[in-house]
């Protein structure tokens, strides 16, 4: 495994450093005290921006207008945007729509890929993806109460989900609802794109996260599907084929939370040395950092990201070689691993900043706020421990270990 940075990538990851150093890091103190959707406008100049450096859509297609990377070369940009809470909104590789791009170019059909593909890509519009849902468990995805019954050559859809994040503003919803009720587990849901003016589909608000609802882009929205009539030609991919779509989703999606988190790491670690070196603490002149407490704090943090780190890199090179279910295991340690790493280093950095970590004068409490969840969804913790726990005891059955 070769994880050298070719010429080209050290170019594209030194351009994109500068423009979040120079362009978004200024923007934050804005950030976190308006709403989404005021800063807005702002967004759109730093994106016709990135534009005309040609760093749009980083990990998207390049036929389709991206620049179409490899999992591995976008691992390491989503590192570098992670830095700022405005990094891949700005350049256009946020979730969910990086994920819905990923399952309708390989799985939409050609009306499909016209109508929501290429204009996603483009940045004319955006999307959300539609799974969670109220009353059940995240940590089982098989167990969904919404369904999809056909009628004539539609599909009538009703559930209640929630934590559909940015639904609010977005063009159309990719739902997950039960189709085939009578089939095997893995075989009874599918995708369906809904747009989100369709009459049944109803925002019924943007559910308060730590206290903050959000709005447009940066929210999570509870949406009730009420007769929600669309016709069958918006399923996307075989029917019944839901789960198996994504699971093609979630595992290139795992490592680029991962690499975003990393980013979210490198920021907190260089505030809290920053800090730990400039708080004096003392009338003799010493500060935080000479504390044999923030010391180890340090330490522990610099070789904890490393790891984590190059884990992740490990994992997004056996998707690119090997393929996603090979990797699986190392998809799944990375996915706890690191974000018990991310939460540990920004809490730690918090901690050392005092009463300053606690207020938006610095972007930490609003990682801390908004990146505990990273522990919860896309699978948590303890279901990724059990079945890869389950998956290497299997392979011990029938052997003799001395």
């Amino acid at each position: 495994m070769d994880f050298s940075v070719s010429e080209k990538m050290q170019t594209i990851i030194g351009m994109i450093n500068e423009f979040v150093d120079k362009e978004l890091i200024p923007m934050e103190a804005e950030y976190l005290s308006h709403d989404f959707l005021e800063m807005l406008p702002v967004i759109r100049e730093k994106q016709e921006m990135v534009k005309k450096m040609e760093l749009w859509a980083p990990n998207f297609p390049a036929e389709l207008g991206g620049m179409g990377l490899s999992l591995l070369e976008h691992g390491l940009v989503s590192e570098a945007l992670g830095r700022s809470p405005l990094g891949h909104f700005t350049f256009w590789c946020q979730a969910p729509d990086a994920g819905n791009v990923e399952i309708l170019h390989m799985f939409g059909n050609d009306e499909q890929k016209e109508t929501y593909l290429k204009p996603l890509i483009q940045g004319k519009i955006r999307s959300c993806f539609s799974m969670t849902e109220v009353d059940m468990p995240g940590s089982n995805p098989v167990m969904l109460e919404t369904t999809a019954v056909k009628d004539g050559d539609d599909y009538v859809i009703n559930g209640h989900k929630w934590y559909t994040t940015a639904a609010d503003g977005a063009e159309f919803a990719i739902v997950m609802a039960v189709t085939n009720p009578e089939a095997h587990t893995y075989l009874q849901a599918s995708m369906i794109i809904v747009p989100t003016k369709t009459p049944g589909f109803n925002l019924v608000r943007n559910i308060p996260v730590m206290g903050h609802s959000g709005s447009d882009y940066a929210s999570h929205a509870e949406i009730l599907y009420q007769s929600c009539r669309v016709p069958q030609k918006n399923l996307l991919g075989p029917e019944g084929h839901g789960f198996a779509i994504a699971q093609e989703r979630l595992g290139p999606g795992r490592i680029h939370h991962c690499m975003r988190w990393l980013g979210i790491c490198k920021r907190a670690f260089d505030l809290m040395c920053y800090r730990a070196n400039e708080r004096v603490i003392h009338p003799d002149g010493s500060t935080l950092g000479s504390r044999q407490i923030v010391r180890q704090w340090i330490a522990d943090s610099a070789a904890e990201i490393e790891a984590a780190r190059l884990m992740t890199l490990n994992a997004a090179w056996q998707i690119d070689n090997v393929g996603a279910k090979a990797a699986r295991d190392h998809i799944s340690m990375i996915k706890y691993l690191v974000a018990n790493t991310m939460n540990r280093v920004v809490d730690r950095a918090l901690q050392v900043h005092g009463g300053l970590g606690m207020t938006d004068d610095t972007v930490l409490a609003y990682f801390f706020r908004h990146e505990r969840a990273a522990r919860i969804y896309d699978g948590a913790d303890e279901v990724h421990k059990m079945s890869l726990a389950k998956r290497i005891l299997k392979t011990y059955e029938g052997k003799v270990v001395k």
